[in-house]
């Protein structure tokens, strides 16, 4: 798992011990990540799924992409399609992925890269793997997140943020036991360089085998952990996480993980994907490729995509999602 590392973690800038007095975030709940398929059929972890939207506000959705090592011609990736009120974060860890949209966005992602996509009023977009990691095949692992816009945002321009491995914050805990990277938001002053419509912090963390992590979290936001690799501990009171979960904390200014002493895997410590955000608060009604407050505005979305107002194709079929029926698959 390379994303960003290192040489020497030590000459890297330390996140401060929170103070003795400040409350620790309690882990709530640990649920497990089922499989799925996505796209034109490539496998991913549903991280949120069961998971109340109420403690995942400000976000929506969370897919782990793999990790799968492809034979040649295995690699899949997704057919041109639209999006509407929410962002979408596309965070590489193996391999890589290739965008372009309707806005003129688009680029190659790779080991440790993050595309940030503001779909706001509307945009159509394709993510696929490159021509030659479909020929060769090879690891491919990462990860989509989906960031809700608040009503008065939902209908913003569309904006592509492509944001490169190397400008993430990089910091480390006081004994150097964990590599910290900041992509959005900040951690203890040190700010990362996503730029986001709705406030939040997205980092990754490596803590390595019995090297603990205390981080200093904002008490407005919520706090959510997915253990993308190996396994550990989350909270004051060390409860175990592994691969494919998803810890929920409550509230509370600061944040504990612990790398496991005996790695369970292949993976020694605990790479987590730590998020939270101040929550939005508004109802979400989301169907497919679209997220907004009510029933009537998906139904609004569904035309003016069929009208062609979400933007032009620029190559390649669109594919037509479903109009969303009375009292099925929206939240």
């Amino acid at each position: 798992m390379p994303a960003v590392t290192v040489e020497d973690i030590l000459l890297l800038p330390r996140i401060p011990e929170p103070d003795v007095t400040v409350r620790e975030r309690e882990v709530l709940a640990v649920t497990t990540a089922p499989s799925a398929f996505e796209g034109e059929g490539f496998p991913v972890r549903r991280a949120f799924a069961g998971v109340d939207l109420r403690a995942l506000d400000p976000f929506v959705h969370m897919d782990q992409m793999g990790e799968v090592e492809y034979a040649p011609g295995e690699p899949k990736g997704t057919a041109w399609h639209p999006h509407r009120g929410f962002e979408t974060v596309t965070y590489m860890i193996d391999g890589a992925f290739r965008h372009q949209d309707s806005h003129g966005g688009g680029g190659l992602i790779t080991n440790g890269d993050t595309q940030w996509m503001t779909a706001g009023g509307g945009i159509l977009h394709i993510e696929e793997p490159p021509e030659d990691l479909v020929a060769s095949g090879g690891l491919f692992h990462g990860f989509q997140l989906w960031v809700n816009l608040p009503a008065r945002l939902k209908l913003a321009p569309p904006r592509y943020q492509d944001i490169r491995a190397g400008q993430v914050a990089l910091l480390t805990s006081p004994d150097g036991g964990a590599l910290v990277r900041v992509i959005a938001g900040e951690v203890a002053g040190h700010a990362g360089p996503g730029i986001t419509h709705t406030p939040i912090t997205l980092l990754h963390a490596t803590v390595q085998p019995g090297a603990r992590l205390r981080l200093p979290w904002r008490a407005d936001f919520n706090a959510l952990a997915y253990v993308m690799a190996g396994s550990g501990s989350a909270g004051p009171a060390h409860r175990p996480v592994r691969t494919g979960q998803l810890a929920v904390f409550g509230p509370g200014a600061a944040l504990t993980f612990a790398g496991s002493r005996r790695p369970d895997g292949p993976s020694a410590g605990l790479d987590v994907l730590v998020l939270g955000g101040e929550p939005i608060r508004e109802p979400v009604a989301a169907y497919g490729p679209f997220v907004m407050n009510t029933r009537a505005e998906l139904v609004q979305a569904f035309e003016d995509y069929r009208a062609g107002r979400l933007g032009t194709i620029p190559a390649g079929p669109a594919v037509i999602p479903q109009a969303p029926r009375p009292g099925h698959d929206v939240l």
